[in-house]
């Protein structure tokens, strides 16, 4: 398919549609699920081969099937209400932008999102996703097929502060965080406690524990939650752009970058607004 031709229309239309996913998010509490698309439909890339990646493929019922992307049909069709509202934008671009808001609207860092990429019908074959059953060798093959380090193999499993794993859906059950709607440094705080009651640890968890290279990582973010959030959002643009470069399809110009700029702090805004608007009804109780 095409690439799409990313001008001040399309630009607008990405910020209408980020919007958007704001208010569905925040309305059907999905965060978790849209990360895992975002996450699932990006982590197919090859770097050698130069197949997989965001591209959109994940919506084709042969790759949605796969085992790993159990129960994602559901973020998939919370997407489609979005995409009937702007079908200029590619699945590709929706999906991932899908996940930055997610993110973003849980308390968690800014991701920079460029948009531009193209969708593909051709899907990956099976296996090329994390098995939550394995150790740390199996997610440096991953991981580095994808062309990614340690450090964002570490910052990325942060993402599990969000959400629950579902028995239905990988044979696991139970939150990683006591605040699975919350995107903090709780993840790896909780990690470092060692099991709690109520609390999942998957394999693949541990092994960032017993692996010194991951420890340190974990051990820094438990510790500082800014460095987390700061080495998350580099780590989240380098998987959502795996394989794509962005300002290939673009023809915006410097007053474009404005309308992207206001959709990456609208969250901060919205956030201010409603501080204020209580203090202000406090205020008004008081008197």
């Amino acid at each position: 398919m095409a690439l799409p031709v990313v001008d001040t229309e399309y630009l607008r239309e990405i910020d209408k549609a980020r919007r958007d996913l704001r208010a569905l998010i925040a309305y059907k509490n999905c965060a978790p699920i849209m990360l895992r698309l975002a996450w699932h439909d990006a982590g197919t890339y090859d770097v050698n081969t130069k197949t997989g990646g965001p591209n959109g493929s994940i919506r084709n019922e042969e790759e949605y099937s796969h085992g790993s992307n159990n129960g994602l049909k559901i973020a998939l069709d919370f997407c489609e209400e979005v995409k009937a509202k702007h079908p200029k934008i590619t699945y590709a671009d929706l999906y991932q932008l899908a996940g930055v808001v997610a993110v973003e609207v849980t308390g968690g860092p800014t991701v920079n999102f460029f948009p531009g990429r193209k969708d593909s019908k051709i899907s990956s074959e099976e296996g090329r996703l994390p098995d939550a059953k394995r150790g740390a060798p199996h997610l440096r093959d991953i991981f580095y097929r994808m062309g990614l380090s340690d450090k964002d193999i570490v910052a990325l499993s942060g993402g599990h502060t969000l959400g629950r794993a579902h028995p239905e859906r990988s044979g696991f059950d139970g939150p990683w965080t006591r605040e699975p709607l919350k995107f903090d440094n709780s993840y790896f705080v909780e990690l470092l406690n060692g099991e709690s009651e109520g609390l999942l640890q998957l394999p693949t968890d541990k092994a960032l524990l017993e692996d010194p290279e991951f420890r340190h990582y974990v051990e820094l973010y438990a510790k500082d939650e800014d460095a987390f959030f700061r080495d998350y959002a580099a780590s989240h643009k380098k998987l959502s752009e795996l394989g794509f470069s962005p300002g290939s399809g673009s023809k915006s110009t410097a007053n474009d970058c404005t309308i992207l700029a206001q959709g990456a702090v609208g969250v901060a805004v919205t956030a201010a607004v409603v501080i204020l608007s209580y203090f202000y009804e406090v205020r008004k109780r008081m008197k």
